[in-house]
């Protein structure tokens, strides 16, 4: 699960706080299947979070005991295939057999004053697996952290330019212009992308 830290930054940018004409006729992050906070008037640093998750049924179209890997195949035909770290899990799971997969992702933003954070990028990946006698079972995530700085602030076109940590800048318009009267020049925007699968056999474990 790779992400290119240039396109997290835009994406982010472009969902959380800017909305042009062409993008509010596109479908939302959480539109219709998750939950967005934002922040009251009041408050000294804006941001704003968002999130999704999305469950799939399909079936174990293939199971590879040398290379440790189950394939699964939705309902539209699609085919995923995924390692398995316990071997001992694929002599429970059978071609056909039924599973369930969740795919969930969250975006979200906060700005930082100067000092109080630095500007860089960090990423950090979990995997879970289910218990021995347990129903088959296994997530992985992944959280990448964009550290930008603000580089430039225009209340008369009501933009803001923030620079990546590769040094990239994007200016973006800002959707409540009231928030530019909220940051200035120096302060930091941290920008979180997370996302994770989780996947299990859809039947009891065997006793």
């Amino acid at each position: 699960m790779s992400l290119k830290v240039t396109s997290v930054t835009a994406i982010a940018v472009v969902l959380l706080w800017s909305q042009s004409p062409a993008a509010a006729d596109r479908p939302q992050l959480a539109q219709t299947s998750g939950t967005e906070k934002t922040p009251a008037a009041t408050e000294k640093a804006p941001g704003r979070a968002a999130g999704r998750a999305v469950q799939v049924k399909g079936t174990v179209a293939a199971v590879d005991k040398d290379n440790r890997t189950v394939t699964l195949k939705g309902p539209k035909g699609r085919t995923v295939t995924l390692e398995v770290q316990d071997p001992q899990k694929l002599d429970a799971i059978k071609v056909g057999d039924p599973v369930v997969a969740t795919y969930m992702e969250a975006l979200a933003f906060q700005i930082k004053k100067s000092g109080t954070a630095t500007p860089g990028t960090t990423v950090q990946e979990t995997r879970v697996s289910s218990k021995p006698g347990e129903t088959p079972a296994g997530a992985i995530g992944q959280e990448v952290t964009v550290t930008t700085t603000i580089t430039a602030i225009d209340k008369k076109a009501g933009t803001v330019t923030i620079k990546g940590p590769q040094g990239n800048t994007e200016t973006v318009k800002a959707k409540d212009p009231k928030n530019l009267d909220l940051v200035k020049v120096g302060d930091l925007v941290e920008i979180t992308y997370a996302r994770a699968l989780a996947v299990s056999l859809d039947k009891p474990a065997k006793k």
